[in-house]
């Protein structure tokens, strides 16, 4: 007998909809099948489709940003990433310098995510690294954390890399199979700490069109693996689609987030706009609708997710407040209003394989981890809830179409339109 039996729904196989019954058993999915089986639980799914848990490769909870830290630690926004469906997170660890750095700024993150209701991963992230690149990404993969992300901007608080590093790094991903994520801005063309109404204008378009190009012929030049992280503009991908054609999707893949298809640059003329501040900002109504053009070329969505309260929020100029905003919790189900089921993919088996998280995560297949979502496409109304600690969320009121109804988590049913029960979050190798 099974523990829980997910009936009478569509459940998305390999990129299509099958009408199976979905059958687990202590955590795991056991069968797929169009029999009916006996189980402890049986959820009627009759007019739902059945989708795999959410993976954001992309987040900051309990960022320590020195004056600020972001409101949202791994409980909060573990949980308000499970009213959004996401089961699984990938954070960053904090910055380091050498290699020697690396065991105790993982030590000090795991430690802060125990109290995280989902699974969790980390991304080793680099300040002005000096030390043994061999010795780094030996590590990294000895750790579970198969990734490394690097800023080209930032020199005022030591997280710029170099060229020459970057150009190296990428010769080691392909050696040893590890991606470089990349905030990918010029930092010659961007202006610090202006009035917040300048915020895009500072930090201009070109800056990240002209870094990405950039970086991409650094990847065609070393076969190395690129993952630009919250892409823009649409224009920065048609480059690369156009000029950089054989590397796109194979050596180099954008993420983008939900905020950058919903909004645009006319927010910063608001007396508001210090809520609708985070880097990079966001940007004109062509580039959002050439963004829209572009989503087939995009290949995960991540969120940034890196909230604060309006009070830390509400200032004159950007170099006195703290970049980031919310969405954890909405972000699949905006960009599914948006895209319906094309975005799928960029939730689940996408970054999954990517990140080295497939087959547990990422598919509904024998062997995987039971984290599913229940999703109503038939839904039209209103975003009316937000569970995050921040005292504010731009998305509340967004139209939506579609709605998250039920979640599992490791094989327990977690989310019934509302909180069940608080499941126990785990550090997943990869």
């Amino acid at each position: 007998m099974y523990d829980i039996g997910i009936v009478n729904g569509k459940v998305f196989v390999d990129g299509t909809f099958i009408h199976l019954n979905v059958y687990i058993n202590a955590g795991k999915i056991s069968d797929l099948s169009t029999n009916y089986q006996k189980c402890k639980k049986e959820i009627d799914a009759t007019g739902k489709i059945i989708l795999p848990g959410f993976i954001d490769p992309h987040v900051h909870f309990e960022l320590n940003l020195g004056r600020y830290t972001s409101i949202d630690d791994f409980k909060s926004g573990s949980i308000s990433a499970l009213f959004g469906g996401v089961t699984t997170i990938i954070d960053f660890l904090d910055p380091i310098n050498s290699h020697e750095q690396l065991k105790e700024a993982f030590n000090k993150r795991l430690k802060a995510a125990q109290n995280s209701k989902i699974d969790f991963s980390f991304h080793v992230t680099l300040g002005q690294f000096n030390g043994d690149l061999d010795t780094l990404f030996k590590m990294s993969k000895k750790l579970g954390t198969r990734s490394i992300k690097v800023f080209t901007a930032y020199s005022t608080s030591k997280r710029r890399t170099s060229d020459k590093l970057l150009y190296k790094l990428f010769e080691k991903s392909i050696e040893y199979n590890v991606p470089i994520l990349i905030h990918a801005e010029n930092e010659d063309m961007i202006v610090e700490n202006v009035p917040i109404n300048l915020h895009s204008k500072a930090r201009p378009e070109i800056s990240e069109i002209s870094e990405i190009i950039k970086i991409s012929e650094f990847i065609y030049q070393t076969k190395g693996i690129a993952y630009i992280v919250h892409t823009t503009c649409g224009t920065s991908i048609e480059e690369v689609k156009n000029r950089f054609a054989k590397i796109h999707n194979k050596n180099l893949f954008f993420e983008s987030c939900p905020h950058y298809f919903y909004f645009d640059d006319e927010v910063y003329s608001r007396r508001d706009a210090y809520l609708y501040t985070m880097t990079p900002p966001l940007r004109s109504k062509i580039e959002k609708e050439k963004l829209k053009a572009n989503i087939d070329n995009i290949f995960s969505i991540g969120t940034d997710h890196c909230s604060f309260n309006k009070k830390d929020k509400r200032k004159k100029k950007t170099g006195n407040l703290p970049m980031g905003i919310g969405g954890i919790e909405h972000s699949f189900i905006l960009m599914y209003s948006l895209f319906g089921d094309k975005i799928i993919d960029k939730f689940t088996i996408n970054p999954a394989k990517f990140f080295g998280l497939y087959p547990k995560k990422g598919a509904l297949l024998p062997g995987s981890d039971a984290d599913i979502v229940i999703f109503n496409p038939n839904y039209n109304g209103k975003i009316v809830e937000s569970h995050t600690k921040a005292d504010y969320d731009l998305f509340l009121n967004t139209k939506i179409k579609g709605k998250i109804e039920k979640v599992i988590k490791d094989g327990i049913l977690v989310i019934d339109n509302q909180l069940l029960n608080s499941p126990l979050g785990r550090f997943i190798r990869r």
